[in-house]
Formats: C-alpha cells, structure tokens, sequence
C-alpha cells in the first residue's frame, strides 16, 4: 500500500485511470489477478500502463459477457464500483500478447467517463467512498468459519481445493481469494466488491457458499492465484 493513512494514499492514486472491462475478473485490494491480454484494444492499453502511469481500472460491464470495449451502440454500460490495480509483472509473447499480473490497491466508484484512447475507454475515478482499504488489519477476519463453509461447498458442488494452501493464508487474503476464485454470477461477485467491510463481505460470502451458487455455463472454477 501507499501509506497507512487513508487520506494520503489516496492521494496518491490517480484519478484517471486506463479503464479494463472484464465480466468475472473480480480484483480486491492486496489480490493478485493474472491476465491473457490479446484483444489489440488490450495490448494497446497494457502497453500505454507499462510506458506511464501503471494503474488500470478493472471494473465489470453490467452485461455479463461483453468485454466493455466497444465504442458504439455495443458499448454497455459499467458497474459504477471497481478496484484500482498497479501493473505488478508483463511479460510479452512471441505472438504479440500480453501475459500480466495486477495487483489490487482500492476500490473506486466512477465519477465519469473520458474519452477513450486508442480504442479503450477511460474514466475519472474517485477513492473517498473506500478508504478504509488502505488501512485494513490482515488479521481482522477470522478464517475458521471460511474454511469449514469452503470444505462444505466444495463436497457439494464436486469441486477440488487445496485446503492446506488456504488454510495457511491469513484472514483477510483468504476471504479475498475466494471472493476473486468461486464460481459466482457477475452481480454476486459485485455485491462481493462493494460491500462496506471486509467483515460485511464475509458474511456475504457465507451466504453464498451456504446457498451453493453454481458456475455460469463456460466459465470452469479456478483455483485462487496466491502470492
């Protein structure tokens, strides 16, 4: 994080950030996201981040399935809450892709959006709504009744965790990991992006895992990506 003092931090943020519309790509701060970036709206995006500034606006369209970018009657609409990501790794392949990992640093609501550039859009965000995420205790979130509501999801959705690996992650990665990871529909993952608290969106997850939601259809479950 920038600084413990949340009126700092933010501060240190920009304002305007390269947006990244992607339906089911939830970022929470202190979350790592590993991205497969192809689209040339995308490479032109990752390229611009890694020559300035090193900050993207992940944020989902409100229709599930289209990637944000379109510039026309396709354009759909987005979410007004995401979370700023700093540019942790970029490594470029022979096929002109981009394989990149974010790392999450605070949620924003979106004031407006700017003109986009070079084919992706932009928006002016603001941090104030979320600044308690620059000063979240790790320890803060117990993660006893996780892994037991995990264990019990997984039996009944026939799904494979390594148990061991979560259970050596603190309260507060462990509740954001599985957050980012579960098999949750678009707007369930949003609720789980903009809940006040990290002890409100515990709650929202047990909620959730207790109600058993299912994969949408193409979308396989995907281990939690630990750093």
């Amino acid at each position: 994080m920038v600084s413990r003092d949340p009126a700092t931090a933010a501060a240190g943020l920009p304002r305007e950030l390269p947006a990244f519309p992607l339906t089911a790509a939830l970022l929470l701060p202190g979350n790592y996201l590993p991205l497969n970036v192809f689209e040339p709206r995308y490479r032109n995006l990752v390229e611009d981040v890694a020559a300035a500034e090193l900050h993207v606006a992940m944020v989902q369209p409100r229709t599930p399935g289209l990637d944000g970018f379109g510039l026309g009657p396709d354009n759909p609409g987005l979410y007004t809450v995401g979370c700023a990501g700093l540019l942790e790794s970029l490594e470029r392949q022979a096929d002109g892709r981009y394989l990149v990992v974010l790392r999450g640093i605070a949620r924003f609501e979106i004031d407006r959006e700017l003109e986009p550039r070079r084919g992706y859009r932009r928006l002016q965000v603001d941090y104030r709504r979320f600044a308690a995420d620059f000063e979240e205790d790790a320890s803060a979130v117990d993660a006893t009744p996780l892994l037991a509501a995990v264990d019990r999801y997984a039996r009944r959705q026939g799904l494979e965790f390594d148990l061991d690996l979560l259970a050596s992650l603190d309260g507060l990665r462990l509740l954001n990991a599985l957050c980012a990871a579960l098999p949750f529909a678009a707007a369930e993952q949003q609720a789980l992006l903009e809940a006040a608290t990290a002890g409100e969106r515990q709650r929202l997850l047990l909620e959730l895992m207790e109600l058993g939601g299912e994969a949408p259809a193409g979308e396989p479950y995907v281990q939690p990506t630990v750093h």
